[in-house]
């Protein structure tokens, strides 16, 4: 068993890679290149805990998305393809040719599609409470239901992202979510740029091209929790069975953001797997 401790946040560092858009992301430590991915309502500060716990180890890194946190928007429709080769290009900056990808929600969607792209640049992959695609877990009255509780404040209403958090952080998170957790969540919400996320809605959950999962050819771990409503954990498994060289983990009293609501079981698990992979190639 790994044991995870938590480290000073001093010497994480923040930097903006150029180009079009510029992408911002948060790094600590030395070592194989580790990138996490946030949800489509999250950003790279959501990742605090796992830059802490894996930096003593690994190069942690978690960015912010096009259009999301410090980095900057655009003013083109998004293609979901766009955020594949934003990351190519947060590769090339740290100057490797592969790195291990960690993605939660959207974060694994891009995580899958990354890997269609460009499969020589991944190591392994940790999906965490994610999908193929939106209409895999959701049905379209659902998936409607789903859009409508974001578009609706920030289109009809004119609300503020910040309006709308809390309302949209009470439907992922679980039912033994601390305030403090709540408090993360909804800040990260709040702090979406208003039309990068509604262009990234549309574009999400339109985009159905499905990484065959069979064809993984690479370490992979899913990691799905308890109170997930828009990823249930059975939806989990049945991904794991398709992929060659899966593993599956399953962790009670978290809702959908698992890295947050049980961060240091998420960071246990995601150690012994990545730790696994090391002594594999000694």
């Amino acid at each position: 068993m790994v044991c995870v401790f938590y480290f000073p946040e001093a010497s994480i560092k923040t930097v903006k890679i150029s180009g079009n858009p510029a992408i911002a992301l948060d790094y600590d430590g030395n070592g194989p290149l580790v990138v996490f991915l946030h949800g489509i309502g999250g950003n790279r500060t959501n990742w605090a805990d796992q830059i802490k716990s894996l930096s003593p180890y690994y190069r942690a890194a978690a960015w912010d998305a096009r259009g999301y946190g410090a980095s900057d928007d655009y003013s083109h429709e998004l293609s979901f393809e766009d955020f594949c080769h934003d990351l190519a290009r947060l590769l090339d900056y740290f100057e490797t040719d592969q790195a291990h990808l960690c993605g939660l929600s959207m974060g694994g969607q891009i995580v899958q599609h990354f890997y269609r792209l460009y499969p020589q640049r991944v190591a392994s992959m940790v999906l965490a409470a994610t999908f193929t695609h939106w209409r895999a877990v959701l049905s379209d009255e659902a998936l409607a239901h789903y859009l409508s509780l974001r578009e609706t404040p920030l289109v009809t209403e004119g609300k503020s992202p910040a309006e709308m958090a809390p309302a949209a952080a009470k439907t992922i998170l679980g039912p033994l979510a601390t305030p403090r957790q709540r408090e993360i969540v909804e800040k990260s919400m709040a702090a979406l740029h208003k039309e990068s996320f509604l262009k990234t809605l549309r574009a999400a959950t339109a985009f159905e091209p499905e990484l065959a999962l069979e064809s993984v050819t690479i370490p992979t771990m899913l990691i799905f929790s308890e109170f997930d409503n828009l990823c249930p954990a059975d939806y989990g498994q049945s991904m794991a069975s398709r992929i060659p060289r899966s593993r599956f983990e399953y962790v009670e009293g978290a809702g959908h953001l698992i890295n947050i609501e049980k961060s240091k079981q998420f960071d246990t698990l995601l150690l012994d797997f990545l730790s696994g992979l090391d002594s594999e190639t000694e």
